[in-house]
């Protein structure tokens, strides 16, 4: 048995680190609590700001708020948010689907198969381009992007417009798939440098028994990396879903501003929330400006459905958190 080395005040060693570790613990469990109450007060007054503006402009409202396609708060005090909402949803949903892809093959290839000072490279690189600001991207969209599409998508349209997506009379560099592009190369960065840092925490003893199997590399990372950084890269794409619902200034610059509803995605509509208040607030009245905040409301419960989903899908896979490893 140890026996505790005495202090020159009498008392335990241990006793006296113990008594440190206590003193530490319970100001430190008091702030985390604190900073967590803080920030569920601050979404909870961002909540009621946005419902007290809005309320004035709804019962003004002579459209239905959810279903009217058109916005006109401004003069016939009829609008609704059917259109952008779609607009918003379609075109984060589009970029997601074009970046999470590319964004965990860059991510696997920076951590399982790329020489370390090439990973390097790549790494410091995409943390780069994750904190570029997004209007320089939308810049990039309207300079280059924009006339850049005007080729692919009359190919696009020529040869697959019998897919409702690819369809239309006329289509344009200025549309939804162009808008979608520019969204996807903005989220790109962030879901791959997650992704990144999830799959470098997978526990090498998995790898590892996963090689004494006989397992190739692609079989290792199929079996051991994949799952493990599956809850990971599915909270690094819903991060990158909510930046691409509320992007504001990328989009305003290649959208249409248009207010309709059409899966026909090289044509030139299009519009989102984020846009539409970024476009409408500095003109807007009164009452336009409280239809504007409404919108703003919609985007918020949007964005905080999204999360929750997350948050669910996540907890279902708590298998793959790699807690036991």
């Amino acid at each position: 048995m140890a026996t505790p080395v005495r202090t020159r005040d009498g008392g335990s060693a241990l006793s006296r680190s113990a008594s440190r570790r206590s003193r530490g613990e319970v100001p430190f469990r008091y702030a985390s609590t604190g900073a967590g109450i803080l920030l569920l007060a601050i979404m909870a007054a961002i909540a009621v700001f946005l419902v007290v503006e809005a309320i004035p402009a709804l019962q003004a409202n002579e459209g239905n708020f959810f279903t009217t396609l058109t916005w006109e708060p401004n003069s016939s005090q009829s609008f609704g948010i059917a259109a952008l909402a779609f607009g918003t949803l379609i075109s984060a949903t589009l970029a997601l689907i074009m970046a999470v892809p590319v964004a965990v093959g860059v991510a696997l290839f920076i951590s399982h198969y790329a020489p370390r000072r090439m990973a390097g490279i790549l790494g410091y690189v995409i943390d780069l381009l994750a904190a570029v600001p997004s209007v320089v991207y939308g810049l990039w969209g309207v300079i280059f992007l924009v006339p850049f599409m005007q080729g692919p998508s009359e190919f696009l349209n020529e040869y697959l417009g019998f897919i409702p997506l690819f369809g239309g009379d006329v289509v344009a560099g200025r549309s939804m798939l162009t808008a979608s592009i520019v969204l996807a190369v903005m989220i790109l960065p962030i879901i791959a440098a997650i992704s990144r840092e999830v799959f470098l925490q997978v526990p090498r003893m998995h790898e590892e028994a996963a090689l004494a199997l006989g397992a190739t590399r692609w079989e290792v990372i199929k079996t051991a990396v994949l799952p493990f950084g599956r809850p990971g890269v599915i909270s690094a794409s819903m991060l990158g879903l909510g930046r691409a619902m509320g992007e504001t200034i990328a989009v305003a610059l290649i959208f249409p501003a248009t207010f309709g509803i059409s899966l026909e995605i090289l044509t030139p509509q299009g519009n989102s929330i984020a846009a539409n208040i970024a476009n409408g607030f500095g003109e807007a009245t009164p009452i336009g400006r409280g239809a504007l905040i409404a919108s703003g409301l919609v985007l918020f419960v949007i964005t905080l459905l999204v999360n929750m989903g997350a948050r669910m899908i996540i907890a279902r896979r708590k298998e793959y958190s790699g807690a036991a490893a």
